[in-house]
C-alpha cells in the first residue's frame, strides 16, 4: 500500500472518530428540555395571587427530588441547566437547598459569564437568611399576614451599590423605593369593583402613574396581565400588555410578556415581532432568544 493511501485511511479514521466525538459533545451540551419544563412550572406556581403555599411547597419538594435525580444522572450540563436547577433549590426551605442554589448558580456563571447574576445574589441572601444571618445584597423581602412588606435584616456594609448593580440588584435607595411600591394596592383588587378589564384600563389611563395608590409600575401592570393569563383570560391579558407597552415603550420585559401572550393565542408571527423588539431593547434577553429559536424551528 502506498504511503499516501495509508495516510488517507488514517485521516479518514481520525475524521470519523472526531465527527462521532463532536456529535457526542453537541448532544452533551444541549440544554435539558425537562429542566426547562420544571423551571417553567416553578415560575407558573408563583405568577398567581392568593397562592396556596401548602400546595406549592409540596410541588417544590417533588421538583427538588427530580432535579436531584437529574444531577446524579449527569443530565445537568449547560449554564442554563445549572441556572434552572439553582432556581428550583432557591425555593427550598432549608440550608441544604439554599446552599445548593448558591453552588449551582456559581457553576452557571462559570460556564457562561453573561448569565444574569441576580439569582446568585438572591441565593446568597437566602442562604444567609436560612442560617439566621443578615443578607448582604438586599434581595429578600418578608410579609407576615396582613402586615406591610419589609426588607429582611440587611448588613449594608458588606456589598457596595456598585456590586449590587453588577448583580442586577437594586441600590439601597432603589430598594426603599421598591418597598414603597410593593406596599401599594394591587390592580387585582379592582376586579371585584370595576370587574371589566376595559374599565380597569380606563382607570389606569386616568391615574398618575407615580402618585396613584395602586401599583402602576411596569412590573405591577405586567403582574396583573399574568394574573389574567392564569385565569385563562388571555384576550383580556393581551389588552393589559398592550397598554403596558404604550406606558413603558422602552421596557424590554413588556414586549416579552406581550409576545408570550400572543403566542398563547396562536398569533405566532405577531408574537415573533414582539420578542424581536424585546431582544432589540435588551440583547441579553436569553429567554426571548430561546423562544425565537423555537418559533424558527416550527
Amino acid at each position: 500500500m502506498k504511503f499516501s493511501s495509508l495516510l488517507l485511511i488514517i485521516f479518514l479514521m481520525f475524521a470519523c472518530k472526531f465527527e462521532r466525538k463532536t456529535e457526542t459533545i453537541s448532544i452533551a451540551v444541549k440544554d435539558n428540555e425537562e429542566l426547562k419544563a420544571i423551571y417553567e412550572k416553578d415560575q407558573a406556581d408563583r405568577k398567581t395571587e392568593n397562592i396556596d403555599w401548602l400546595v406549592v411547597s409540596k410541588r417544590d419538594g417533588l421538583r427538588q427530588i427530580r432535579v436531584s435525580e437529574l444531577i446524579d444522572s449527569n443530565k445537568v450540563n449547560t449554564s442554563l441547566d445549572f441556572y434552572n436547577t439553582a432556581m428550583i433549590f432557591q425555593h427550598g426551605n432549608d440550608t441544604i437547598a439554599s446552599g445548593m442554589a448558591v453552588k449551582l448558580m456559581r457553576k452557571a456563571i462559570e460556564l457562561d459569564s453573561t448569565t444574569n447574576k441576580w439569582l446568585l445574589a438572591a441565593a446568597i441572601d437566602r442562604d444567609l437568611m436560612r442560617k439566621g444571618k443578615p443578607q448582604i445584597y438586599g434581595t429578600q423581602y418578608r410579609k407576615m399576614g396582613d402586615e406591610f412588606w419589609k426588607i429582611y435584616n440587611l448588613d449594608s456594609t458588606k456589598v457596595s451599590d456598585k456590586e449590587r448593580i453588577e448583580y442586577n440588584v437594586e441600590t439601597l435607595a432603589e430598594q426603599k423605593d421598591k418597598l414603597r411600591i410593593m406596599n401599594k394596592k394591587k390592580l387585582s383588587e379592582l376586579l371585584a369593583s370595576l370587574k371589566k378589564v376595559d374599565k380597569i384600563i380606563d382607570f389606569i389611563k386616568n391615574e398618575n402613574l407615580t402618585k396613584s395608590a395602586y401599583d402602576l409600575t411596569e412590573n405591577g401592570i405586567n403582574n396583573f396581565g399574568y394574573l389574567l393569563m392564569s385565569q385563562k383570560k388571555n384576550e383580556e391579558a393581551l389588552k393589559i400588555f398592550e397598554l403596558n407597552i404604550k406606558l413603558y415603550p422602552k421596557a424590554y420585559n413588556t414586549y416579552d410578556s406581550y409576545g408570550e401572550c400572543l403566542v398563547k393565542l396562536g398569533k405566532i408571527q405577531e408574537g415573533k415581532k414582539a420578542y424581536e423588539k424585546s431582544l432589540e431593547l435588551n440583547p441579553d434577553n436569553k429567554e426571548a432568544e430561546r423562544i425565537l429559536e423555537e418559533i424558527r424551528r416550527k
